[in-house]
This record gives C-alpha cells, sequence and structure tokens, in this order.
C-alpha cells in the first residue's frame, strides 16, 4: 500500500470515527455536510443553516456554487487537492450563468455575513474564481485561484474582509480585486478595515487591484511575473479613495507584457502605482526589478488618474526600491504634499527623491 493510500485510508477511517456523514449534526446542534467527488455542493450549501459546515473531500467538482446564507464555511481537504471547475453545461443559476466559479452574494439591506472559504482550487472559470458582493467579514483563505478569465478572487460593495494565503495565477485581469462597485459610478466606500495578507499573486494582468476604496491594508503579499503587481485606484468621485495602508509586500520583477486596453495603455514593468489616492501609506516594501516604457512603468508609481484626479498627501517611506527602469521612484502627477522619505533607491522622477 502507497503512502497516500495509507494517508487517503486515514481521513476515511477518521471521518467514519467521528460520525461524518452527508449531514452529520455536532455538538452545539451545528452540522458537518460531507460532500463527494460527483455530488453536488450547491444541494449541500442549500441545505446548511447558519453555523454549518460543508466538508468537499479531495477530487474535482465541476460546477458553480452560490452561497446566500450567512455563517457557512466551505472548505476543501488541506491534505490533497479539491478542485472546481466549470460545468460542461451551465446551471441555471445567475453565478453560473455569469461564469463564476463561487459566489457569496447578499444585498444592501441583508448583507451575508461570516461566511468562509478555504482551502479550495478554481480553476478555468470564463469570468472570476470567487466573486463575492454584499458580504460583511467574508473570510477566503488558502484559496487558489487559476487561469480564470477576469479575476481571481474578487469583492465589491463588501467590508472587514479578509483575503490571507491565498493564491492568484494567469488570470486575465487582476489575481485579486477589491472595489467599491463595479456596475456605476461612485464615491469611495470604507471597507472598515478589510485585510488583503500573506497572499501569492503571479501571471496576472495585474495582482492586486484596489479600486476606489478606504480603510483597508496590504500586507506581506508577494506579487512576481503580473506586467502590474499593485494598482490603488481612485478618480474624482468622492469620498475619495485612500487612507490605506501598503506595507512589507514583496514585489519583484513584475515584467509580463499586457497590450493597452479602453481603460489603460498597456502595462508591463510596473511595481506599486498609485493613481487618484489619498492619505495612503507606502512603507518597508521590497520593489526590485521592473523594466518597461509605459507610462505606468517604474519601482513606486505615483500618476495622475486618466479622469484627472491626482494623489494627494500620501507618504512613501522606508521603503527598498531598486534596479527599477525607468526609475526607482516616480512622481509623474501634479498632486500636492505627497512625500518621499528614507527610501533605498537609486534613480527618482524628479530627480533628488532618492
Amino acid at each position: 500500500m502507497t503512502k497516500r493510500q495509507i494517508a487517503l485510508l486515514t481521513c476515511t477511517v477518521a471521518l467514519a470515527a467521528s460520525g461524518l456523514g452527508a449531514a452529520a449534526p455536532p455538538a452545539h446542534g451545528r452540522t458537518v455536510h460531507l460532500v463527494k467527488p460527483g455530488e453536488s455542493i450547491q444541494k449541500a450549501v442549500d441545505a446548511a443553516k447558519p453555523g454549518d459546515t460543508i466538508v468537499l473531500s479531495p477530487g474535482t467538482y465541476r460546477e458553480s456554487v452560490h452561497i446566500t446564507t450567512s455563517g457557512l464555511t466551505l472548505r476543501g481537504s488541506t491534505v490533497f487537492p479539491t478542485v472546481i471547475v466549470p460545468a460542461a453545461t451551465p446551471g441555471t443559476d445567475t453565478c453560473a450563468q455569469a461564469g463564476n466559479g463561487i459566489c457569496v452574494t447578499g444585498t444592501e439591506t441583508r448583507p451575508v455575513e461570516n461566511v468562509t472559504v478555504r482551502s479550495l482550487t478554481l480553476r478555468g472559470f470564463t469570468k472570476n474564481g470567487l466573486w463575492a458582493k454584499w458580504t460583511d467579514r467574508l473570510e477566503v483563505q488558502r484559496v487558489t485561484a487559476e487561469s480564470n478569465g477576469t479575476w481571481g478572487i474578487a469583492q465589491e460593495r463588501s467590508v472587514r474582509g479578509v483575503l490571507r494565503h491565498n493564491t492568484a495565477r494567469d488570470n486575465g485581469d487582476a489575481g485579486l480585486f477589491l472595489a467599491n462597485t463595479v456596475t456605476e459610478e461612485g464615491g469611495a466606500t470604507d471597507t472598515l478595515g478589510t485585510v488583503v495578507s500573506g497572499n501569492r499573486v503571479s501571471g496576472n494582468r495585474i495582482g492586486i487591484t484596489v479600486r476606489r476604496l478606504r480603510n483597508l491594508t496590504v500586507d506581506h503579499n508577494e506579487a512576481t511575473g503580473n506586467c502590474a503587481a499593485v494598482f490603488v485606484v481612485g478618480d474624482e468621485s468622492k469620498p475619495r479613495a485612500g487612507a490605506m495602508t501598503l506595507r512589507r509586500n514583496n514585489v519583484h520583477a513584475n515584467n509580463k507584457y499586457c497590450p493597452k486596453t479602453p481603460r489603460l495603455p498597456f502595462l508591463q514593468g510596473s511595481g506599486i502605482v498609485l493613481t487618484g489616492v489619498e492619505e495612503t501609506v507606502v512603507e518597508k516594501n521590497r520593489v526590485v526589478g521592473h523594466v518597461g516604457t509605459s507610462p505606468l512603468s517604474g519601482g513606486i508609481v505615483l500618476f495622475k488618474s486618466f479622469v484627472g484626479a491626482p494623489n494627494e498627501r500620501n507618504a512613501i517611506r522606508g521603503n527598498v526600491v531598486t534596479d527599477n527602469s525607468p526609475a526607482d521612484l516616480a512622481d509623474r502627477d501634479t498632486g500636492q504634499g505627497n512625500t518621499f522619505t528614507r527610501n533605498t533607491c537609486t534613480l527618482s522622477e524628479p530627480a533628488g527623491m532618492c
């Protein structure tokens, strides 16, 4: 018997010993729903009540999953891969019809609260691996989102989220995408302390995009091999985007080429880019080895937004920014009150910031 077979047998015995079946009630009235490959995840989600956990056995599942109930946990195996891919024929649910893998959605008056998704791979969906809207305290942990058409893991109109220790690679646009809304214009919204931490993003158009938001932290992430690593985006709407912290991220060699779009010029060699943002702290990041000729190329770049909104009162301090071309630090903006202090760098635009 191989080590893999022994491990699988051990897991099976452990589940049997604990009494886990299709729906087994543990202590405190909460239920664990066990789903196996070939069975419906959505059926288990629909049967679950707040506080329940849906456990997916290792293997491949071909469907989209829509969560609208608060307090659920959806988790895969931590030992062997649990993979969700598109069904050959999309279901009739709005999540599947939109081309998403997992959707977690509430409403403005009744957000979905305290949902956890972890230890899964979401691969090959035409839109997004995971899409969340109107959520409160959504936790996405140790999820791999790869080769999805637009975003790997994305949320809008959501607060107090935690995106931690995920991998987002080779997605069509951003690996991780956070925004106020993507369907209409509006001022930046307060996330009430959303955290994006310890993730790895690679091979995407943009590693991490934060768009028209306030009050969040992006820290200890690694971004490499994207066209651009981190974009923080605002515009002329009020409240302004900003009041956030980007700290201790490892941003290196994001030199993939991506052609222009109706919104942006071509991208290549961009580390951290702020555009139309205020009162944001960019500190103690490592930003190394970016090379490109895009207007947005460089290590840490302040760029006036394409609708004319300047960056104002941002602090770029204590970063290691080296081997970037055309500049390690670039202030290509006319905004006031931006400061560059105690950074380790060689080249800057204008000169004198290193």
